[in-house]
């Protein structure tokens, strides 16, 4: 599960209760103010809080993910792998993606694996690679210290081919890549009261038949000059559903 914490700390119980071990955070910065920059929202304290009483119930798997912004936030990643380590979570470092024009998303903005890397690096000394059989977005890497955390580099080093993730939305589409345009309606036939199996006749030829390489594509981009916003702001307020973060799910 992952959710932006302003919620948790009230609901931290009843999830663990009801069986989720496992969850995942959105923290981009530990700064109050910057906080409120990027979110427009005054509620740092409460996703803190939310991320304290996970770990007081006892979650067994914390994972906060931060997306680096080139001048936004690069300067934090030593801090909140720090924080990650108060709080026994692993930080999973994003590379900031256009996945819709309201972030006002530029190359120029983007803070690549190598550049987190080589910051980490002059802190902490050599990092090393773990070694592992995952079918996880995030590479994983350990600190001479033991300290293991994840990089996401699906902006410069997109792994589409391998990719196994999908994203159903609260209001029952189901999206093959998080570029997608277009998904495919799951609400209807489920409240047309449709069988498992009749179910299953969507879904298998659906993701069978995916060729979806949204992240490669727009890295492709690069070399004929052309990348820019992925969808332009005047779509997107005819049409917010093109925006991942509205989509949900």
């Amino acid at each position: 599960m992952t959710t932006n914490g302003v919620l948790l700390a009230e609901q931290a119980r009843a999830l663990y209760d009801a069986g989720l071990h496992r969850i995942t955070v959105s923290l981009d910065t530990l700064k109050l103010e910057r906080f409120r920059m990027l979110t427009r929202r005054d509620t740092h304290a409460r996703v803190l809080a939310g991320i304290e009483a996970v770990r007081q119930v006892g979650f067994t798997g914390l994972k906060l993910d931060t997306v680096v912004m080139r001048g936004d936030n690069d300067d934090e990643l030593v801090d909140l792998i720090e924080y990650g380590k108060q709080v026994g979570a692993e930080v999973r470092f994003i590379e900031y993606m256009d996945v819709g024009g309201a972030t006002s998303w530029t190359l120029d903005k983007v803070y690549s694996r190598a550049a987190m890397l080589a910051r980490l690096s002059q802190c902490y000394g050599p990092i090393e690679p773990v070694v592992e059989e995952s079918w996880a977005p995030a590479e994983r890497f350990r600190l001479p210290d033991g300290t293991v955390f994840g990089i996401i580099a699906s902006t410069t080093a997109p792994f589409c081919s391998t990719c196994d993730r999908s994203r159903l939305t609260a209001d029952g589409m189901w999206y093959l890549c998080l570029y997608a345009r277009q998904g495919i309606d799951l609400r209807q036939p489920l409240r047309a009261g449709a069988s498992g199996e009749e179910l299953a006749s969507i879904i298998i030829p659906g993701w069978q038949t995916r060729r979806d390489r949204g992240a490669e594509e727009r890295k492709a981009l690069e070399t004929h000059g052309r990348r820019s916003t992925l969808i332009p702001l005047d779509h997107l307020r005819k049409d917010p559903h093109l925006e991942m973060h509205t989509r949900g799910g």
